[in-house]
């Protein structure tokens, strides 16, 4: 069906199992959306072939989507090239747990300016990020300004997340779990590198599902290379992680389609030691009986976490901000020029 500005009404003609496929949202999560967006992208002309919010937000999904800018307008949606242009796992508790850290890099087209710096290690040109994930993988945290070549580690500790912790505004019974990438502190533990036989093992496999996997199989921009300056790729990074939890908090599946897990990152070298007597301490204490593999399960203090957060941001970087949509809770920081 296609209104009188010959565009398809994909809301209409579309059921909400093809929608999902297309967009990665329902039509009331689409609409969800578009109610939350509407004042800020309906066109200020009257023309009779101004652009709907509703085709602008569709448009915009299917890009996330897929990746591919052509896509959006091969969709029957009546636009030109040039309008383009412009299920939840099981869980086991573990104890005293906030939630994992995950980190990814996003590949760009090589910038104008500073390029040798967003050359990371594989040699392609990126956008290292770093994201919190709760048990369900909903997005507390998320940083995406940093060049390709910055190292795991130096965007944790320049990050607020830090701050949270190392300045006890978080309870100090409350973890971060990462990668070995990452220096172990008391707040911060990292699996064992060769993990013995009882605790140490039963704590490794602790944490098999990875929330940046969710994001990526949601949205194929993240996997492809990204055409826009590092600054525009960073917000289109943002929406992401918006979308990815309303996606979460309506209950919306994710894609069926493989995701492509990243390798982890083991570094070479001597990283800071502080945490490695408390994390034998945590792992004897805990993990002596093996656990089924399983995410993690964070403990009440969560609420305790989105409760510091808000109350301290103005104690923090200035370039972090707080994301609060109807509920929908994380803190961003992005590339500004």
């Amino acid at each position: 069906m296609a209104n009188r500005r010959g565009r398809r009404d994909v809301l209409q003609t579309l059921d909400d199992r093809e929608l999902l496929r297309r967009y990665r949202l329902d039509r009331a999560g689409i609409m969800f959306v578009v109610d939350l967006l509407r004042d800020a992208i309906t066109s200020p002309t009257r023309r009779h072939n101004a652009i709907t919010p509703e085709t602008k937000v569709i448009t915009t999904l299917r890009y996330l989507a897929t990746g591919k800018m052509q896509q959006c307008s091969s969709d029957d949606l009546g636009l030109s090239q040039s309008s383009v242009s412009s299920h939840h796992p099981n869980t086991d508790r573990f104890p005293g747990v906030v939630g994992v850290i995950d980190g990814t890099h996003v590949r760009i087209i090589a910038p104008s300016e500073d390029e040798a710096v967003f050359v990371n290690r594989r040699n392609f040109h990126s956008i290292n990020v770093q994201i919190v994930f709760n048990a369900a993988c909903k997005i507390l945290d998320i940083v995406a300004k940093w060049p390709g070549s910055t190292h795991d580690a130096r965007m944790l500790s320049e990050s607020s997340i830090r701050q949270l912790f190392e300045r006890r505004y978080v309870p100090a019974n409350y973890h971060l779990l990462v990668d070995s990438g990452y220096p172990c502190k008391p707040w911060l533990l990292t699996p064992y590198l060769q993990p013995r036989q009882g605790p140490q093992l039963n704590y490794n496999r602790a944490v098999v599902e990875r929330g940046i996997g969710q994001l990526k199989r949601r949205f194929h921009v993240l996997h492809r290379e990204v055409r826009l300056r590092p600054e525009k790729v960073s917000k289109v990074i943002i929406a992401c992680a918006i979308l990815h939890n309303i996606c979460k908090v309506r209950q919306i599946a994710e894609p069926l389609e493989d995701g492509g897990e990243e390798d982890i990152y083991i570094p070479q070298g001597n990283l800071a030691q502080s945490g490695l007597p408390y994390r034998a301490n945590f792992t004897n204490l805990h993990f002596r009986q093996a656990v089924a593999p399983c995410l993690l399960r964070t403990c009440d203090g969560i609420k305790n976490y989105h409760s510091f957060t808000a109350h301290h941001l103005q104690l923090l970087n200035a370039r972090h901000r707080t994301q609060s949509v109807n509920g929908l809770f994380f803190r961003c920081s992005i590339l500004r020029r």
